[in-house]
């Protein structure tokens, strides 16, 4: 593929994207700072492409450049991410790209922990893959054996963690509304 087909392909892309997302041209304008005759310009491809246009309209969209310019995929497409220990929790991202669904390995060591349920937007998809997981999500207290997932409304207040027997090893899925700060479902007791 030539640099200008890809090119005369951005414009259509960058449509479809805000349609999908249900963002008008003048909410996408305000989020990037670019104006809206310019942003329409660039959708119908009367106006080529720049950097300077489409990394404040990645960012917006939380979307990876070469999504936008749709670059062809190259190079190792293993994903080699470091591991990231936050609360106590080791977690390994399986996603390169930003924005949109995001899937982790975690390993939870053993520990007891009193559950504190917080909310948040969106729906969690949980998988064990060794050990056994607390879900403490509403009023049920349930334990995942490795096989079992599950996957709820994260608006409802929830919690995971370990048994206390024993490590667990689990998969974690969720889109952006998962990686909004939690807030606190009920207020901790002192």
């Amino acid at each position: 593929m030539t640099t200008d087909e890809v090119l005369a392909g951005v414009g259509p892309r960058l449509r479809q994207m805000r349609k999908d997302r249900e963002v008008t041209l003048a909410a996408l304008s305000e989020t990037t700072g670019i104006s809206v005759s310019t942003l329409s310009r660039l959708e119908s491809g009367l106006r080529k492409p720049s950097l300077e246009l489409l990394l404040p309209i990645a960012r917006a969209h939380q979307v990876a450049l070469d999504e936008l310019v749709g670059a062809p995929a190259a190079g190792d497409p293993r994903v080699r991410s470091k591991p990231i220990v936050m609360g106590g929790r080791t977690h390994w991202p399986l996603t390169r790209q930003p924005g949109g669904l995001q899937a982790y390995k975690v390993l939870e060591p053993k520990r007891r922990q009193e559950p504190d349920p917080r909310t948040h937007e969106g729906y969690e998809w949980l998988y064990v893959l060794s050990g056994r997981l607390r879900l403490v999500l509403g009023e049920h207290d349930v334990v995942l054996t490795a096989g079992e997932a599950a996957e709820f409304d994260t608006r409802v207040p929830h919690w995971f963690g370990s048994t206390g027997e024993g490590p667990v090893e689990f998969l974690s899925l969720f889109g952006p509304q998962g990686e909004r700060m939690h807030v606190r479902a009920r207020p901790k007791s002192a």
